[in-house]
């Protein structure tokens, strides 16, 4: 039974990684397109270095997607602790609202958005993209931190209080550091979710302002290049980089505890 588990799971991990390493495969192929592999080379690197717009593209998209995760995850940290603090009643609605970001297709998400920033005359641009994602990314952080929050000792908090802490010292010298890990885990998710959006960025991006995500669509319409190979290649290594990251800042986290 075990055997025959281990193969499933190597079945379906082959399934997804596929695609990615044929991919990945191609993007040193000396023939131009993805047809046939007819020698190694790096030229489509040299030419993606090159292509000075989609490098600032990749450049304001890393940006984004970092000062997204990083405004999302402030506030839903302390969302997640203002939720814990409410009544079981409170939760439950405060939680139906946080997850409808969540469940509604990424689709009606934007067009909301779109139709949202127009009746307010925002220009459509970085600003209206970073709330964006900072909107959609909310919920993801706290749907990470409160399973964390709900696991503490509520009794680590009323010893810091009676050993006359404040409300500031306890968050500082108790309850973040507790949380860290799950910060971390909703900053990682945050951060992945922006990176890789595409449906609510293109309702929402305008003219000057462009992501990863919607310059690949709009170029991949005039035909694959092979560049987009050679970037697809890095930002999976980055991916991998990240993960790798977040595992041994977790695993020293749990062992300091």
């Amino acid at each position: 039974m075990k055997k025959l588990s281990n193969l499933y799971l190597a079945f379906i991990f082959l399934i997804l990684y596929l695609p990615i390493f044929y991919l990945i495969f191609y993007s040193f192929n000396a023939g131009g397109d993805m047809n046939g592999f007819t020698g190694f080379t790096l030229e489509y690197f040299s030419n993606l270095f090159n292509d000075s717009r989609l490098m600032l593209i990749v450049a304001q998209t890393f940006f984004l997607a970092f000062l997204s995760a990083l405004i999302a995850t402030v506030i839903g940290t302390f969302g997640a602790i203002y939720i814990n603090q409410r009544s079981r009643r409170e939760q439950e609605s405060i939680l139906s609202l946080n997850n409808v970001l969540i469940v509604s297709p990424d689709v009606m998400i934007g067009a909301s958005f779109l139709i949202f920033f127009t009746m307010l005359r925002v220009d459509l641009g970085f600003a209206s993209v970073l709330l964006s994602h900072v909107a959609f990314s909310i919920p993801i952080v706290v749907l990470m931190v409160l399973p964390r929050l709900k696991e503490m000792n509520i009794d680590m908090v009323h010893a810091a209080y009676d050993l006359g802490a404040t409300q500031f010292q306890m968050l500082r010298e108790i309850m973040l550091p507790y949380l860290t890990p799950a910060i971390i885990a909703g900053y990682f998710m945050a951060f992945t979710y922006s990176l890789d959006d595409f449906a609510v960025t293109f309702f929402v991006t305008g003219n000057g302002f462009s992501t990863l995500a919607v310059e690949i669509y709009s170029r991949a319409r005039q035909g694959i290049s092979l560049e987009i190979n050679a970037l697809s290649t890095l930002v999976f290594l980055f991916s991998i980089l990240l993960v790798i990251g977040y595992y041994f800042i977790s695993r020293e986290k749990e062992e300091r505890e």
